[in-house]
């Protein structure tokens, strides 16, 4: 009888071989694999017998023995024993349809462009959001907008974040989709594991663009012209990991284009206005900064598993000196932040709430966070969003409604 024990990854038979064949043999072992498997697991059955036996009843030899060197050679048949064991049999684990979260309401057939679109998992969409937050608080503060434009404006560009990191994640599962099944983290996304066929993920691809482009033409018509380019690094970001050891600076590029949209959606143009360029260049440059910092410490959760399959990073490169690469990033976003506030001629609070807590947010995190660790590594990947993110947002709300009041005291007096 032949039984799949993780929903077609693996098959055991009672005799060496496959029995019956797979029907995704991407995520299955070949005939050699498991024939390895079922004589490393016969192995140790045998070994763990011998020992028993000569635990329970020894020989006159053994009997001889000085304690010690029996101790040794019990010690020796149960590590060869515990080594017969074939340690990939326990690391794949089994595909369950999610129980909790909002994604479990969903119905089944839902659920797996769901799954592409990472609804379960919305620190990148958060990611995604803040640089466009930033450029759209530091814009009001820049322009004295009122408070209404700038919610009408922060909630589109939230479901814009939401839209587009989902069609990025799709696309980004189309191009790996040969790669996927063979990395641990990766393999029981939708298209790995055949619950979505790359045809019909494409032709998803294609709604969301649309979703997407029907969230930007409710900017100014001027948004157009800043937001379209960026569609170039999203189709072209899974590619980089395959030619360098620096794709994280790609995705910086990507997910940072934000940073151009909140000036434009305030009515700004920044070809017009080389102040706001400045500002703009030097929050953009922060946010790669900030966005190739939290995506090294993400890539160490796949380190082995891309070293075996070939994927670059920026993890392997710099895998011995990972710590300090993140201090200099740290400092250069830092730095940076502090140079687009300047331009704008934004006030001590900016520096103080938004700097400040980039800075001890930032330093923290790189202290605690234990790279060898995966559970380390997503816990202050997944939570880094909302403590630095929201540290530096929050700053820059707060300079915004403190300028907004003196801009309106200010009126009040002249009238």
């Amino acid at each position: 009888m032949t039984r799949c024990f993780s929903q077609r990854c693996i098959f055991l038979s009672s005799k060496p071989g496959i029995v019956e064949a797979c029907r995704n043999k991407k995520l299955c072992c070949s005939t050699a694999r498991t024939t390895e498997l079922f004589s490393s697991t016969q192995s140790f059955f045998t070994t763990f017998t011998r020992q028993r036996r000569v635990c329970a009843a020894p020989d006159q030899k053994s009997a001889d023995l000085p304690s010690t060197q029996f101790s040794k050679i019990s010690r020796k048949t149960h590590n060869e024993a515990a080594s017969a064991v074939p340690s990939f049999a326990t690391v794949l684990p089994i595909y369950e349809t999610p129980q909790t979260g909002f994604i479990s309401y969903l119905p089944q057939t839902w659920i797996p462009y769901a799954e592409l679109m990472r609804l379960d998992k919305p620190a990148g969409t958060y990611y995604l959001f803040f640089p466009c937050l930033f450029s759209t608080l530091l814009a009001a503060s820049y322009t004295a907008s009122g408070l209404f434009p700038v919610l009408t404006t922060t909630l589109c560009f939230f479901s814009g974040a939401l839209i587009m990191r989902g069609a990025g994640c799709t696309i980004n599962d189309l191009w790996d989709r040969n790669l996927d099944p063979h990395v641990a983290r990766t393999r029981l996304r939708p298209i790995a594991r055949g619950a979505v066929t790359p045809f019909k993920a494409l032709t998803f691809t294609g709604f969301q663009l649309l979703a997407g482009l029907g969230v930007l033409l409710q900017f100014p018509p001027l948004c157009l012209y800043y937001g379209i380019p960026s569609l170039l690094l999203v189709a072209t970001y899974p590619l980089a990991k395959r030619v360098t050891h620096y794709p994280q600076f790609v995705l910086g590029l990507t997910f940072s284009w934000g940073a151009f949209m909140g000036f434009p959606a305030l009515g700004v143009d920044l070809l017009g206005d080389a102040t706001a360029l400045k500002a703009v260049a030097a929050l953009y440059a922060s946010c790669v900064s900030w966005t190739v910092l939290y995506d090294m410490i993400y890539a160490h959760m796949d380190i082995k598993d891309d070293a075996k399959v070939g994927i670059k990073s920026i993890a392997l490169r710099h895998e011995k000196e990972t710590k300090a690469v993140l201090s200099g990033l740290a400092v250069v976003q830092v730095g940076l932040l502090a140079t687009a506030g300047t331009a704008a001629g934004v006030g001590p609070i900016f520096f103080v709430g938004s700097c400040g807590s980039a800075a001890a947010t930032l330093g923290l995190m790189i202290w605690k966070v234990k790279l060898k660790e995966v559970s380390s590594c997503w816990w202050w990947f997944r939570n880094g969003a909302g403590l630095t993110g929201g540290g530096i947002a929050g700053g820059m709300l707060v300079e915004y409604v403190v300028k907004s009041e003196y801009e309106i005291e200010m009126t009040g007096s002249d009238s």
